[in-house]
């Protein structure tokens, strides 16, 4: 789809990679919505402040009916967790689904009436490279991911008869608060977004952003060969 010209709502647009990608939008002809769970928190110029809290389906609901030109939606926001399955608190387990899983459901069914409408139009949903890897030491985050990449599949064949494109953007390690006591090579959530954009516009199914999140794609289309150099913990 064409960015100048589109209208974005994007969620947890008020850091990291939602601010990143808000930028992107803007600096490329878009009108932008910009949804938090505190609007004042969104100061990027050019933005519109909109409430959002994705588990709430009340705040969705209302940001569906003030809105109705939305053309590209973002689902950006998410809870960062190191619940572990087993031995982890059930309700942080629980709370991860309901914020990467449901509450990106909950928005994107919300906004499709009128993406539909409005067509051609795109959806891009924030994933990453644990949709792929499932470390014990993540796994609640890296279930809530990998559900997100399945609804993302799922969704983009529903979409397709009605000109609404699904793009999934996988990362690896990006430099943002999230993830800011690991030690590690970290991407630029700003060359991300630029990623993410360009993908949306050329309507690509999913964009990999990084050299972890391309081999372990990859590793899901051959034989797994054992050893430490395929382990989560190998790239850290």
């Amino acid at each position: 789809m064409q960015i100048d010209g589109a209208v974005a709502l994007v969620t947890g647009a008020n850091r990291g990679l939602g601010q990143r990608i808000s930028e992107q939008l803007v600096s490329r002809g878009a009108k932008v919505y910009g949804a938090a769970r505190r609007p004042g928190s969104v100061t990027t110029p050019g933005v519109i402040p909109v409430h959002v809290d994705v588990t709430d389906a009340d705040s969705v609901a209302a940001a569906a009916a003030a809105t109705g030109d939305v053309t590209l939606l973002v689902n950006n926001a998410g809870m960062a967790s190191s619940a572990t399955l087993l031995t982890g608190p059930m309700d942080e387990v629980r709370a991860t689904m309901e914020s990467h899983f449901f509450g990106t459901l909950s928005v994107t069914r919300a906004f499709a009436p009128q993406l539909i409408a409005n067509a051609p139009g795109a959806v891009l949903n924030v994933v990453s490279v644990l949709s792929w890897l499932h470390p014990q030491v993540l796994g609640a985050y890296a279930a809530a991911k990998t559900a997100l990449w399945a609804q993302s599949d799922a969704i983009r064949e529903e979409f397709a008869p009605h000109g609404v494109a699904v793009t999934a953007l996988h990362i690896g390690f990006m430099d943002t608060d999230m993830i800011a006591d690991l030690d590690t090579v970290k991407t630029d959530p700003g060359i991300i977004a630029a990623m993410a954009v360009d993908g949306v516009e050329r309507g690509v199914i999913e964009v990999l952003t990084d050299e972890m999140t391309r081999e372990a794609k990859a590793a899901l289309s051959r034989e797994r060969i054992a050893g430490a150099e395929n382990t989560f913990e190998a790239w850290l």
